[in-house]
């Protein structure tokens, strides 16, 4: 995969995967703001299959902000979360602390170059794919690795944390 100059530059989450040199390559989509679901949004048009475009979500674990990253065909199973960091209750973190503590807006969430680092889990189906696609830090545009480069760079577990 080679990196697509265009549009690439400026993402913390960018910036992230090119300082680790990192072969990722970039998908720009425009943005539908009346789009219900970011995700199903960025997987048909970059005409991706829905098990291989994750979302990055932000939940609270026992008071731990953590970073959960399931594939939008699914949704986030809360307590299988907090048993793969060896909590006992997860809830979804509050919106607005997410994007503080992440430095990114909803709908935009990476898992990679958080303004301050968070614990991480990756849906262990992410294995399956030879490359997945994840945000690359705003709305619109996405960014597709290997799901073990990606597990390296944010320090991530994988578990089965997704439910289908």
């Amino acid at each position: 995969m080679a990196k697509k100059a265009k549009q690439a530059a400026g993402t913390p989450a960018i910036v992230a995967l090119t300082a680790a040199g990192v072969p990722f390559s970039t998908h720009a989509y425009e943005h539908d703001p009346a789009h219900p679901s970011y995700g199903e949004e960025a997987a048909a048009a970059m005409g991706v299959p829905p098990e291989r475009v994750f979302k990055t979500l932000v939940a609270d674990v026992d008071g731990v902000l953590t970073v959960a990253v399931v594939p939008v065909s699914g949704s986030l199973d809360l307590k299988a979360l907090a048993s793969a960091v060896g909590g006992k209750r997860a809830v979804m973190a509050d919106p607005a602390l997410a994007e503080r503590t992440t430095g990114y807006v909803l709908g935009g969430i990476s898992p990679l170059g958080q303004r301050k680092r968070l614990r991480t889990v990756v849906d262990a189906s992410a294995s399956a794919h030879a490359t997945i696609c994840c945000s690359a830090g705003r709305r619109g545009l996405e960014i597709e690795l290997s799901p073990a480069d990606l597990a390296a760079l944010t320090g991530a577990v994988l578990a089965p944390i997704a439910r289908r």
